[in-house]
């Protein structure tokens, strides 16, 4: 199990950012959700990653890591603020967004904690997972020719 997430994790964090970018403009553009300033942000350190993430899965270009991993990190910084401000009345007073929707609107909030900032945070948190456990290198195949095998016999 660890060498698939080892061999493949920029594949499954690639195709995260995708779902996550898919999800962000399902929820603007088609259900008209208009997003608020700190959504702005998340946005801004996801999309990228969808761009990057596929190039170096492409290329198995494991080079890219750690490119990604702050944007991942940031993103999932403001996620958890984002989150915080929802559930925590008294910081969407502190630092409310005086721009547009408020930041501490929830659009969706499935089974009363499942809120879209919060969906941001575990695509972060899964990106980052995925890309720790591919920081290790593809594991080797040692290929073999026929001279090898018959020293070995």
């Amino acid at each position: 199990m660890r060498s698939l997430f080892r061999n493949y994790g920029i594949y499954f964090a690639w195709i995260v950012s995708m779902v996550a970018t898919a999800g962000s403009l399902y929820l603007s553009e088609v259900l008209h959700y208009e997003p608020c300033r700190l959504c702005w942000f998340q946005r801004i350190f996801m999309y990228p990653q969808v761009v990057l993430l596929g190039i170096a899965a492409y290329r198995n270009d494991r080079n890219v890591i750690p490119y990604i991993l702050p944007l991942s990190f940031i993103g999932g910084s403001i996620s958890v603020y984002h989150y915080a401000e929802q559930k925590i009345p008294a910081l969407a007073k502190a630092i409310p967004c005086k721009v547009g929707v408020p930041c501490d609107f929830d659009y969706l909030n499935w089974f009363g904690f499942l809120t879209i900032p919060l969906m941001c945070l575990i695509a972060f948190i899964l990106i980052i997972t995925f890309l720790f456990a591919a920081r290790g290198g593809a594991v080797p195949v040692q290929p073999t020719t026929e001279i090898e095998e018959t020293e070995q016999l």
